[in-house]
């Protein structure tokens, strides 16, 4: 067996390269890994979440080894792993958790309190996370297998489905937990903030839950076509009307039952001044536009430490959020990172059963390993798809 391998570095804002990285190992620092297991890596998403670190909005260093959405094949398993087996094609959780805290024994596997010793919660390669190692690459270490990982039950089938399943690993999960959270059912009204891949996976899911009316708002235009493109209604968020006056024509009403931010700190303003960053807009809109007792779910991620903020207070996660109204209008938030393994094995089998065709609706694009800083510099730019590295050319054209 092969010991070569490549990864993408984040080498400073604006800068990623594909370079060599040494061959995992099954070991956590100086001790044997045996809950462990190696993979060659079939797929890795290029996430939203990794554009805020390439762009130096946060506290990372240069040298990290990126990619926390991960599909595998598994070629080497640790002593005590009992469950998964050499030859076995896998989704990872984009958390890394223990399976053994209280947390996790009570599903909430996005704040182990076990793999991160600076805070709760951990991931692959991502930074404050733990310091894992991450997997954009050929081949990567993942711990506690048996509790973390998903087999798909056949290989074949996962291999003419890998597009849609590679999704699993983050953002169909995390765009299903904004959903859920905010209380998306059958004949409800959603408001889904941003049409990225996260905002995308959010609106599938909402048709998914049964929502009567699913409705994108985002400043780009080919990613609101894309939106458009499996039902969803669009805002064009250039606009100055008032959100409310933009849903009236469609709703009949001027608010939502529940709404998802899937945008994060990084948010913009809406109106003539959309280029201007204003971090709290999206969360203020959501209860500007949330009926009275309806729920926000935010997916999209805040930090604690934004170097690249306009504002002091937003360098360190102040943000003027107008919570008053939320208040007044009995708002139910709910926030984090999402517990990956509370869904991924509900939402494969909607893939597997061709209940969702995630993969048209976000734009996948598969890419190869070298073609990784091209997708990070076009995904930046604008464009509407979700870049899906091939480190190994196993994905049939």
């Amino acid at each position: 067996m092969s010991t070569a391998n490549r990864g993408v570095i984040y080498m400073g804002a604006g800068h990623v390269e594909v370079q060599p990285i040494a061959f995992p190992e099954l070991a956590l620092g100086d001790r044997k890994c045996q809950h462990g297991v190696i993979l060659k890596v079939v797929t890795t998403n290029i996430c939203g979440s990794d554009q805020h670190m390439v762009r130096g909005r946060t506290t990372a260093p240069a040298g990290m080894v990126l990619g926390h959405e991960i599909t595998g094949e598994v070629i080497e398993c640790g002593r005590d792993v009992e469950f998964v087996s050499v030859g076995d094609i896998v989704s990872v959780p984009f958390n890394i958790a223990c399976g053994r805290c209280r947390n996790c024994k009570e599903g909430q596997t996005g704040i182990c309190l076990n793999v991160n010793p600076a805070r709760p919660g951990a991931a692959y390669g991502y930074v404050d996370m733990g310091g894992w190692v991450g997997g954009q690459s050929e081949y990567v270490m993942v711990p506690y297998a048996d509790f973390n990982l998903l087999k798909f039950p056949d290989r074949d089938i996962a291999m003419d489905k890998i597009r849609d399943l590679t999704l699993l690993s983050d953002i169909f999960p995390t765009g299903f937990h904004g959903c859920a959270t905010a209380g998306v059912g059958p004949g409800s009204t959603v408001y889904i903030a941003g049409a990225g891949p996260v905002g995308l996976a959010a609106a599938v899911s909402a048709q998914l839950l049964g929502a009567a009316c699913v409705i994108v708002g985002d400043m780009n235009p080919q990613r609101l076509d894309q939106a458009k493109s499996f039902g969803c209604e669009t805002l064009d968020l250039r606009q100055d009307t008032p959100m409310p006056d933009m849903l009236e024509p469609i709703l009949g009403e001027r608010e939502v039952d529940s709404a998802v931010d899937a945008v994060g700190f990084e948010a913009r303003c809406h109106g003539h001044n959309h280029a201007h960053e204003q971090p709290a807009t999206v969360l203020n809109a959501c209860m500007d536009v949330t009926r009275a007792g309806g729920q926000i779910g935010i997916p999209g991620l805040y930090v604690t430490e934004d170097p690249g903020a306009d504002s002091e207070e937003a360098r360190h996660g102040n943000l003027s959020m107008r919570l008053g109204q939320g208040w007044a209008k009995s708002h139910s938030f709910h926030t984090g990172q999402c517990p990956v393994m509370k869904y991924h094995r509900q939402l494969m089998q909607a893939i597997l059963f061709d209940k969702v065709n995630l993969a048209d609706a976000v734009n996948v694009e598969i890419i190869s390993l070298d073609d990784a800083p091209r997708g990070y510099a076009d995904f930046d730019g604008g464009v509407a798809k979700k870049f899906v590295i091939d480190p190994h050319g196993s994905v049939a054209a």
